[in-house]
């Protein structure tokens, strides 16, 4: 059905303007989509990866609570045993007193000294040699202890120190756009992204697709501090009300007007920056994410969406 749209769409706009504005603009159209799906697949991926990395540093949270237990058991057990070597070589330091004292009697009583006496040397290899053997263990636990911990500190910083760049960035931002704060623009945190949300009123005329010039320089304002950051995805999303459009020309429908307007906006912030274009996307949501289903105003907007770049993150998982 979408295909016989376009088909129906394609042979519409052939009649109304020049063919070569048509293939131009059928190739931005196309374009968009194509960036729109590509960024789709990114979000969800580095959503997927940030989950994996948040349950991979509680495995290994868990995995270290483990270990220091194990290691406190083994420390216990050490020190008992300790304990126990000593007095096992008091007392054969004692037999052996005893035994250089009745050597020279050559009595019962010597050999059983000496049976004796070699029964608490047994006795005490025996204990020597765990004591040896609990040592290297509790040594190479508390190895594997430290790289653990070393590991979940260098998870934890670099957790931090995204979260913190994220919050500075939209500080950054929203007093940058400060300006416009009663005229349609919120900025706001979530699940560590950035979203900059926009009114349609401050940018467009009804059913345009054209910025007027206070939008214009909200857009500048925004761009001027998102040029400096090289570490991040934007994607620009185009959203509408449910209202219907009934045009012979372009936008014909919402998801026309929807991706044009994110177009027109991305054009913008990359005509009066520095941003690298590789780092920015223009997509069309149409109706079907509205923010309130009983309010259409608030539904027509324009989203600007700020996700941080996690490969150091991935990188350091992989390495491990």
């Amino acid at each position: 059905m979408k295909h016989l749209f376009y088909i129906s769409a394609l042979l519409i706009f052939t009649s109304c303007v020049p063919l070569k504005k048509y293939q131009d603009l059928e190739a931005n159209y196309k374009k968009c989509q194509e960036e729109d799906a590509g960024f789709k697949t990114k979000a969800l991926d580095a959503e997927n990866k940030l989950a994996e990395l948040k349950s991979h540093t509680d495995v290994l949270e868990k995995e270290a609570v483990k270990l220091r237990a194990e290691n406190e058991s083994t420390k216990s057990e050490f020190n008992k045993l300790s304990a126990e070597y000593d007095r096992v070589s008091q007392t054969n330091e004692a037999l052996e007193k005893k035994y250089a004292k009745v050597l020279s009697n050559g009595s019962v009583e010597t050999a059983k000294l000496i049976n004796d006496l070699e029964k608490t040397r047994v006795e005490l290899q025996k204990k020597e040699d765990r004591l040896n053997a609990l040592e290297k263990e509790l040594n190479q636990r508390e190895k594997v202890l430290v790289e653990k911990e070393a590991r979940i500190a260098e998870l934890e910083t670099i957790i931090k120190e995204q979260e913190l760049a994220v919050e500075q960035l939209r500080a950054k931002i929203a007093e940058a756009l400060i300006g416009f704060k009663d005229k349609g623009i919120t900025v706001e945190e979530r699940d560590g992204k950035i979203y900059i949300s926009m009114e349609a009123k401050l940018l467009f005329a009804s059913g345009k697709t054209n910025v007027n010039p206070d939008g214009k320089s909200a857009l500048i304002d925004l761009s001027k501090v998102l040029e400096t950051q090289k570490d991040v995805d934007i994607i620009v999303e185009g959203h509408t009300d449910s209202d219907a459009m009934n045009s012979s020309s372009h936008p014909q429908d919402n998801w026309e007007l929807s991706v044009l307007r994110a177009t027109s906006v991305v054009k913008i912030m990359l005509a009066n920056s520095e941003m690298d274009p590789m780092q920015i996307t223009a997509a069309g949501r149409s109706e079907y994410h509205p923010v309130d289903p009983n309010d259409k105003a608030k539904n027509r907007r324009i989203e600007i969406i700020i996700a941080p770049d996690l490969s150091k993150l991935f990188e350091l998982i992989s390495a491990n």
